[in-house]
């Protein structure tokens, strides 16, 4: 499921605060850096490995949430010229700067093993765990505006269609001029005010999205919760977040770079994807289920991703039926090769091979794909010090991203409860996106209002709870010391508003 985005604000914002620092203990979460890490991490942020290739004058710039300062990429967007030096007349080139770690990490160091601990940074709604310290995830390594940062430098040339006609990847000093976020660019390219490396991006980011389709891809906008204070100052309300179409289209440029990574990987025999099944039938035939007893159009032969693209995140029902679509992509892992290719390559909501290499301030895995795609494109083996991790970073992974999804599951709950404790008994209007397949009387319902996604369960007599179906909930529990949010049926309603 897509991280969601909460956020305390800072006003009397201290019970809540207090529950998320004693479930950090609970979870043993490292907060803490060791001072030797912390040495290490000061020592690196003064004197980086620079690259001697100067691409500072490549006009970059990164899309990120206001508040966010561990910037991993920067982008620059132009028109192909045809000439010997540029993309295809009519296409396009894309750089795509990644910060690069390994400029300040040392293999089998302090900090390298430290990063195997942590394994990734985790989101609490007051505050990150980052996977490195501060020093670098938000200050040296980080692409701030401004400021002269080692990366890995992208250049991958679309044709008109939006597909790939080249790829290459060097280390480089680059110069992000620009720190934007989501709300403004989708303001600037829809007032017509972007300048053209931002404006491309809606142009690319169609045509990325229309391949995605045409190869049977998909990307899921599930709305985020966010925790919002009341407009007269008193408390907090839990709301939806649709994501904006820039949202998708910033998207597109990471699962581009993405894909291309695979693909060198895949051509030099030696690699990391990120990999996932395809959903069986069963939960195809589950979603239909699901689809038809909220109202969702699902005409007989369409592919479940069609169905998906044509949903408006911002309509209740519809909502409910992305959150319950996130089913589709459980059981993604991480596939290591070194001589031939897997014989499963593939990421079922990708629909073509894919690693995760865009994000190493916030991925451990991330700084090996970007060596390993160096690597392939000058020609050489692999260092010995990523080749010699590789076997290990699937089971890391796994267990890494187990407990972030661990974290974030329980922070919301925590949050949910506390917004709720004073509610108990009160009635909601809410949709049933999950059963227990073991407790037909068990589920998730996901709320219309507030934006709670929670736990339900009916009395032992009581019939099986009516899978997508509209259902009005009694909240009979919200605990914030134990995390805990549970509701009970009501009323059916036998309708979708």
């Amino acid at each position: 499921m897509p991280r969601r985005h909460l956020l305390v604000p800072a006003a009397d914002g201290t019970l809540l605060r207090d529950a998320l620092r004693a479930l950090r203990v609970r979870l043993e979460v490292p907060e803490e850096f060791p001072a030797a890490v912390l040495a290490e991490a000061r020592q690196a942020a003064d004197h980086p490995r620079m690259p001697e290739l100067d691409a500072t004058g490549i006009p970059l710039f990164t899309i990120d949430p206001p508040t966010s300062t561990d910037l991993d990429q920067a982008m620059h967007l132009a028109r192909g010229t045809g000439t010997g030096t540029g993309a295809p007349a009519g296409g396009y080139r894309v750089h795509y700067a990644i910060a690069d770690v390994a400029a300040f990490v040392t293999p089998g160091g302090a900090l390298d093993a430290e990063a195997h601990r942590r394994v990734t940074t985790l989101y609490f709604p007051d505050e990150r765990v980052p996977l490195h310290p501060q020093i670098l995830s938000e200050g040296a390594a980080s692409l701030l505006p401004g400021q002269d940062r080692p990366a890995l430098l992208w250049r991958i040339d679309l044709d008109a269609t939006g597909q790939v006609t080249a790829t290459a990847v060097r280390r480089a000093r680059v110069r992000s001029r620009a720190k934007l976020d989501y709300a403004g660019v989708q303001r600037s390219i829809d007032d017509g005010t972007a300048e053209e490396p931002v404006a491309l991006l809606k142009e690319i980011g169609l045509l990325r999205e229309g391949l995605e389709r045409d190869r049977g891809g998909i990307s899921l906008n599930v709305p985020e919760q966010e925790i919002e204070q009341r407009p007269d100052g008193d408390g907090y309300v839990l709301e939806y977040r649709a994501p904006l179409p820039a949202d998708g289209w910033n998207a597109q440029i990471s699962l581009l770079t993405g894909m291309a990574a695979a693909d060198l990987m895949i051509r030099a025999g030696t690699g990391i994807l990120r990999t996932l099944p395809a959903a069986p039938q069963s939960a195809a035939d589950r979603l239909g289920r699901v689809a038809e007893a909220l109202q969702v159009d699902w005409p007989a032969g369409t592919p479940y991703a069609d169905v998906i693209r044509s949903l408006d995140p911002r309509r209740p029902h519809h909502a409910a039926f992305l959150q319950e679509c996130t089913s589709l992509l459980r059981g993604a892992g991480y596939t290591v090769f070194d001589g031939a290719a897997p014989e499963h390559a593939e990421h079922a909501a990708v629909a073509a091979p894919y690693t995760h290499c865009t994000a190493p301030l916030r991925r451990l895995v991330d700084r090996y794909a970007g060596e390993l795609c160096l690597a392939a494109v000058a020609g050489e083996q692999p260092p010995d010090w990523v080749r010699a991790a590789l076997p290990g970073l699937p089971k890391e992974m796994a267990e890494g991203t187990q407990h972030a999804n661990r974290a974030e599951r329980e922070c919301v709950d925590l949050i949910e409860a506390a917004l709720l404790k004073d509610r108990i008994g009160e009635v909601f209007d809410a949709f049933v996106i999950d059963l227990d397949d073991r407790a037909p009387g068990t589920g998730t319902i996901h709320l219309d209002d507030p934006a709670v996604v929670a736990r339900i369960q009916s009395p032992p007599s009581a019939p099986r709870l009516p899978l997508g179906h509209h259902l009005r909930v009694r909240l009979t529990e919200a605990d914030p010391a134990t995390s805990t949010v549970l509701f009970a049926p009501a009323q059916l309603c036998g309708h979708v508003d």
